[in-house]
């Protein structure tokens, strides 16, 4: 029998101490997230009875902000106190995302920092304060962006105007390639977040059915085209190829291509030829006239693994660490390793790979910025109620893409693509210093479609911004420098205006023998 006590004794002190550690780890250890988790009832009456934070651009703009709830509001239909509202409309809803207290949630930037925005207790700052949580006063945060309205305003009116005539939907992503900082991220079709907050059930539903339609080019304007599409990149691959080349396989870097239209591969009866003519030469005079032969030859020799490594340096097959939800990865299918045509059209953006604006515009800032890639991000920084600082974001890289020295031999690729090469034409201003590529991806043969785009930066020699443009289901006659090379023109000018380059930009005219112009 004593023993029998023993044991249950032992096991009554066990138990005991599962219990104390059990009420340490909620009082202390989980403390903070659970004061903060959507399931507790006190937060959710915090969240929806009390203003929000407001959301700024880099300038102060105000994106979004709370304000009381509107006289005469049935409140058997919408019982709180405030109600969210969006100033700047549709022109930022892609990054804004928006606050339905009703039915749909958050998206956006109010989902991604949903916690500061809402109504919280104030961190303790004394003994008692800490034993004593509920006596904490309220506050909320404000989170400014990096965005630049000015320049949010300018891609919004050059993706909506340029060129005359074209399809309008599409997207333009600017960012800083020495931060990361997003200047600018503008979709189009897009949608008014006012809508999704209407105090009305019936409006909310009716807009937000309205708004996962499908438009008459097939995108829908609550998935924003710069971070929730994907396209084949076409040509614009072939700033990745050729890194591929100068940064891993050095011994690439001379490759030759044999002047010729078409080329061959030992596992396909089917040529990849260049619609413009034959074409040919070194990369430097390869790509500013966008050989597809040539480029198609030279990833069978850089081999599968070569490509994709390099691919995924720039963030390929990854989810981009923007401060952002909904993004999604661009995939780069893996192929086996004697696969010589698919991995040929993957070189030129043609198979095996999608991209979104996001992504192309990274691959972009990394050349720009010698190579070294930063991590995208929204948010520039985090103050209290009462202007303290909370937080602010440390620009950090995310890889390291190629060498200095292979990023700036791209980089004189890029260059001869305006200088002499298929952008030639768009007319870009001489003290840009820009340096571009051009891409046209064919869907398929029966759709008669393209994917236009044009990814660059400027000024070449200390480069300010980089940017992606594309413009998705053209006509089959259409190619990335007519579409979206008046895009990005007017895109750099009002990024880089004239007077704000110091630097005189340096070029080197590409050698014309015996080549095409063509993607």
């Amino acid at each position: 029998m004593g023993r029998r006590i023993r044991w249950l004794g032992v096991i009554m002190v066990v138990c005991l101490g599962l219990v104390v550690v059990q009420l340490v780890n909620i009082q202390l250890v989980k403390a903070k997230q659970l004061q903060a988790s959507p399931n507790n009832p006190r937060v959710a009456v915090l969240k929806f009875n009390n203003p929000r934070g407001s959301i700024y651009a880099s300038d102060g703009t105000v994106l979004a902000k709370s304000i009381p709830t509107p006289a005469g509001t049935n409140t058997t239909d919408y019982p709180f106190h405030y109600i969210r509202q969006y100033p700047e409309g549709p022109l930022y809803a892609g990054i804004t995302g928006y606050d339905s207290p009703l039915y749909y949630g958050t998206a956006g930037i109010e989902e991604q920092y949903d916690s500061d925005l809402s109504s919280h207790q104030q961190p303790p700052q004394t003994l008692s304060q800490l034993i004593f949580r509920q006596s904490m006063p309220l506050t909320t945060d404000d989170v400014t962006l990096t965005v630049e309205p000015s320049l949010q305003q300018a891609a919004w009116n050059a993706l909506t105007t340029s060129p005359p005539g074209a399809n309008k939907d599409g997207a333009v992503v600017v960012l800083d390639p020495k931060t990361g900082a997003v200047l600018a991220m503008v979709s189009n079709p897009t949608y008014d977040p006012n809508a999704l907050v209407s105090p009305t059930v019936s409006q909310e539903n009716l807009a937000y059915f309205s708004y996962i339609q499908k438009d008459h080019e097939g995108f829908i304007p609550l998935r924003p085209i710069a971070t929730g599409e994907t396209f084949f990149p076409g040509s614009t691959m072939k700033v990745v190829t050729s890194t591929a080349a100068y940064n891993l396989k050095p011994a690439l870097a001379g490759f030759n291509y044999p002047v010729a239209q078409c080329q061959k591969f030992s596992d396909s009866n089917k040529q990849l030829c260049d619609e413009s003519g034959p074409c040919g030469g070194t990369m430097t005079q390869m790509l500013p006239f966008s050989c597809d032969p040539g480029y198609g030859e030279l990833g069978v020799q850089l081999g599968v693994d070569t490509l994709q490594k390099q691919a995924e340096l720039f963030g390929y097959n990854s989810v981009p660490g923007i401060d952002l939800p909904g993004v999604v990865a661009s995939p780069l299918t893996s192929l086996p390793s004697n696969a010589q045509a698919f991995l040929a059209y993957t070189a030129i953006g043609q198979y095996g790979v999608q991209a979104t604006a996001l992504q192309n515009a990274m691959v972009a800032a990394g050349i720009a910025n010698r190579g070294v890639l930063m991590t995208p991000h929204l948010m520039s920084n985090i103050r209290d109620s009462q202007g303290a600082q909370v937080e602010s974001y440390t620009p950090k890289a995310a890889s390291t893409v190629a060498t200095a020295q292979a990023a700036q031999q791209v980089t004189s690729l890029m260059q001869g693509v305006v200088a002499s090469g298929t952008a030639s034409g768009v007319g870009f201003p001489a003290y840009l210093c820009a340096a571009v590529k051009t891409g046209t991806a064919q869907t398929s043969p029966t759709q008669q479609v393209t994917e236009d785009w044009m990814i660059g930066f400027a000024p070449a020699n200390d480069p300010k911004v980089a940017v992606a443009v594309v413009v998705p289901e053209q006509n089959i006659s259409s190619d990335g420098a007519g579409v979206a090379g008046p895009i990005m023109n007017k895109v750099l000018q009002a990024a880089v205006p004239r007077g704000s380059v110091s630097q005189p930009c340096n070029v080197q005219p590409v050698p014309t023998t015996a080549f095409t112009a063509g993607h």
